[in-house]
C-alpha cells in the first residue's frame, strides 16, 4: 500500500526519541517498510531520511512577513506547515493517510482529502485538537486510542472505532535474566514536571536506593529547581540515551519507576520495562493498569513518594520472565503493526466499494487487538 504518515513536529523523528510518540511514529514507519509497503513520513526536517523522509518544516510563511507580533512562533510554523502538507495530499495519491500529530489542522481539514485517514489519538483531549477533531465532517476520517483509558476521555468528542495499543521493538529491548550484581532502580523519559521525576528520586532516598536516571532534559527550569539538587551518588543522571545504552540500563535494573503526574494515556516506558524483564512500581493512573498486571507490576498511590518506595521494593521480587513474558503478548510492535494493517485494508478496501455510488458513506470498523 501506498501510506502516507503525518508525524508531530516538535521533535525529529530518530534517535535518540524525544519521546514515546517520536518512537511510535519511528517504529511504525520503519515496521510498515519491511513489510514492502510505500511510505512516506512527513515530518521535521532532521528526521530519519531512511524513513521514506519529506521535511515539511524547514521553511514556514512566517519567515516571509517576520515574528514580531508572534507570541508563539512554533505554532505559527506548525500551522502553516501542516496546512501547506494537507493542500498537498489533496492532490497526492496514497492508499491511506496515517495521521500521528498532535495538531488540530490535519483532522480538522480531513474532508479536503480523499483517501481514509486514520488518526491515533496520543494525548487526553485539550483545546487545540480537541477542537480539531470537533470540526472534523469528513467521512473518511477513523480514530483510534492507544489504550482503553484514553478512549473514555475522548469518547463524548469523537466516535472512536478501536483501541491499539502501541508496541516496541522486542529485539532492541532485550530479556535480560537477571539484573546488574550492583543494585540500582532506574527511571525514564522526558526530564519534565508532569513526569514526575521528583517522586522517584525521593521514593529511592527513601529505601535507600540507587536510582539511575535517562532522559533528556526538556524542561530547564523544573531540573533546575527540583531535580538538580536531588543529584548525588543515589541519584544519578546519565542523560539522554541511545536505544541500545537504554536498553541496557532498564534490564540491569531491579525495578522501573514510572511516575506520571497526568492521566499518562500509555506509558512507553513500562513497555520497555517489561521487554527487558525488569519490574515495574507505577502511580497508577492513566493506562499503567492495561500494560503491568500483578506478574509484573506493582501500583502505588499517585503522586506518594512513599507509596511509591514501598511497591518499588515489592516489585524487586517479581518474576522476571513473567515481565517479558507480558511484553510479548501486549507490548510487541508487530502486532501493533499486524491490527494497523487490517485496518487500513479495510478502510481502504469500503472507500473503493463506496466510490461509485456513495462516496461519502462510511463504513462501520472497530480495531481488535
Amino acid at each position: 500500500m501506498r501510506i502516507a504518515i503525518i508525524a508531530h513536529l516538535k521533535h525529529p523523528i530518530r534517535e535518540p526519541f524525544a519521546g514515546g510518540l517520536e518512537t511510535h511514529t519511528h517504529l511504525l514507519a520503519r515496521g510498515l517498510r519491511r513489510r514492502d509497503h510505500d511510505v512516506t513520513v512527513f515530518a521535521s526536517t532532521r528526521s530519519d531520511k531512511a524513513l521514506g523522509l519529506e521535511a515539511i518544516c524547514d521553511e514556514t510563511a512566517l519567515e516571509e512577513v517576520g515574528v514580531a507580533e508572534a507570541t508563539d512562533v512554533a505554532f505559527f510554523r506548525e500551522h502553516h506547515a501542516y496546512l501547506r502538507l494537507m493542500t498537498d495530499l489533496a492532490s497526492r495519491d496514497f492508499d491511506i493517510i496515517h495521521n500521528n500529530a498532535l495538531h488540530y489542522l490535519p483532522v480538522a481539514m480531513a474532508d479536503t482529502v480523499a483517501t481514509p485517514m486514520v488518526t491515533t489519538l496520543h494525548t487526553p483531549p485539550f483545546c487545540w485538537l480537541e477542537s480539531g477533531v470537533r470540526l472534523c465532517r469528513s467521512p473518511r476520517a477513523t480514530f483510534v486510542a492507544v489504550s482503553e483509558a484514553l478512549r473514555q476521555l475522548w469518547k463524548p468528542i469523537a466516535p472512536i472505532e478501536g483501541v491499539v495499543l502501541n508496541g516496541i521493538d522486542l529485539d532492541r529491548f532485550a530479556f535480560q535474566a537477571e539484573p546488574d550484581p550492583d543494585p540500582y532502580w532506574v527511571w525514564s523519559g522526558r526530564i519534565v514536571p508532569e513526569k514526575g521525576l521528583h517522586f522517584a528520586m525521593d521514593a529511592a532516598r527513601i529505601a535507600g536506593a540507587q536510582l539511575r536516571i535517562a532522559g533528556p532534559i526538556s524542561n530547564p527550569d523544573y531540573f533546575a529547581a527540583e531535580i538538580a539538587p536531588r543529584l548525588g551518588r543515589s541519584a544519578i543522571h546519565l542523560g539522554h540515551l541511545e536505544h541500545d545504552r537504554l536498553a541496557a540500563v532498564i534490564g540491569g535494573a531491579r525495578a522501573l519507576l514510572f511516575t506520571p503526574c497526568w492521566e499518562e494515556p500509555y506509558g512507553l516506558v513500562a513497555a520497555e520495562s517489561l521487554a527487558c524483564g525488569t519490574p515495574v512500581a507505577a502511580f497508577a493512573r492513566g493506562a499503567i493498569a492495561e500494560i503491568v498486571d500483578r506478574t509484573c507490576g506493582v501500583l502505588a498511590r499517585p503522586d506518594h513518594a512513599e507509596s511509591l518506595a514501598e511497591a518499588a521494593i515489592a516489585a524487586q521480587r517479581l518474576d522476571r520472565r513473567a515481565c517479558r513474558d507480558r511484553a510479548e503478548r501486549h507490548c510487541d510492535v508487530d502486532v501493533m503493526i499486524d491490527v494497523y494493517e487490517r485496518l487500513y485494508s479495510r478502510l481502504a478496501a469500503a472507500h473503493d466499494r463506496a466510490q461509485p455510488t456513495a462516496p461519502n458513506a462510511r463504513s462501520d470498523l472497530a480495531v481488535a487487538v
